[in-house]
């Protein structure tokens, strides 16, 4: 892992200034002699910068999304806890955590943070910008904040702006957190607890009616207790509360409910929409109830250059990192 070391003033758009940042980022790759082979993939709510990792089967050796052919970034989001100025760091003006003060981010911070990271590098041109889910939010931002760096896109399972519905499902799992009694201790187990029970309520969403049926549905009909499904879930928060964070949790999950593209820029997505010119492709998860695939069809109808297909999975919004080998498939002929 990386670290890019940012020593001036952030300023975000609640208004308060981050007193210098970090940013951990992964390369895969190199740049060539013309620097037009750019990748920059956009991650998801808790996902890292280690792309070839959680995107296995799309991007690394033997892939699509190859380090021979390109020069592969991910930045960890400021306000994670993968490496990234968040919740956990020390702020440098009280030598203290953050913790609960860290101040709200937006997804436009967030993108605001990998255009520092571009220059540092100096990354004049980004051919491909990619991103799935909350990682798309970034790469549609990106698009409309610096339009001459970015050549083209590809956005999968991902909106224009946080629906009504994925307002609600956050809602639910900020109260789940903040019900937890060890919520806004000084400690980086607080909410532990309630970071489980919103991951369970997240995968409710992530997941749909079809998977748990087909994958957790009790065989013994004489069962009363201690069901697949149950422990699948208790599985699922588990394991996410040993990789990651509740403050981080919740203060992503406030920026996600935050992504709207026409805020500030008139209020009309559609007007947005019809200003990124960008050769973009999209797809669509049939099955995704979180980001369901006419939200996808709002931005191809509207995007003067996009490309919309969707894909069968009975994954649902999962599918846009387990099916690589549909996305590949149809990727590749775009790319």
């Amino acid at each position: 892992m990386k670290l890019f070391k940012y020593q001036e003033p952030l300023l975000l758009e609640c208004g308060i200034k981050l007193p210098g940042l970090e940013i951990a980022y992964e390369t895969y790759g190199s740049l060539n002699a013309a620097k037009d082979n750019v990748v920059w993939i956009c991650h998801a709510l808790t996902a890292n910068a280690d792309v070839a990792d959680w995107w296995k089967g799309l991007v690394g050796e033997n892939c699509l999304i190859n380090p021979e052919k390109y020069f592969i970034i991910c930045a960890n989001i400021i306000g994670s806890c993968y490496g990234s100025t968040g919740p956990l760091s020390v702020n440098p003006l009280t030598g203290d955590q953050y913790y609960s003060s860290f101040p709200q981010v937006t997804i436009r911070d967030m993108v605001a943070a990998h255009s520092l990271l571009r220059k540092e590098l100096n990354i004049s041109k980004i051919h491909l910008l990619m991103g799935g889910s909350m990682g798309g939010y970034q790469a549609l931002e990106w698009a409309v904040m610096e339009p001459a760096i970015i050549n083209k896109l590809f956005l999968i399972a991902t909106s224009p702006s946080e629906s009504a519905w994925g307002v609600a499902v956050h809602t639910a799992q900020r109260l789940a957190i903040e019900a937890d009694q060890s919520w806004r201790e000084h400690t980086s187990d607080a909410g532990a607890k309630g970071l489980k029970a919103a991951r369970a309520i997240g995968m409710l969403t992530y997941r749909n009616y079809t998977t748990f049926q087909e994958k957790q549905t009790d065989p013994d009909p004489e069962k009363i207790d201690n069901f697949k499904a149950s422990s699948y879930l208790n599985y699922q928060g588990d394991k996410l509360v040993k990789r990651f964070n509740a403050y981080s949790y919740w203060l992503l999950t406030k920026a996600m409910d935050s992504h709207h593209l026409g805020r500030g820029r008139g209020g009309e997505l559609i007007d947005v929409l019809k200003t990124i010119q960008q050769p973009t492709f999209i797809i669509g998860i049939n099955s995704d109830i979180l980001c369901p695939l006419d939200e996808q069809q709002f931005m191809a109808d509207h995007m003067p250059n996009a490309e919309l297909y969707a894909i069968d999975s009975t994954y649902g919004h999962d599918g846009f990192i387990i099916e690589t080998q549909q996305i590949t498939h149809l990727l590749k002929d775009w790319i």
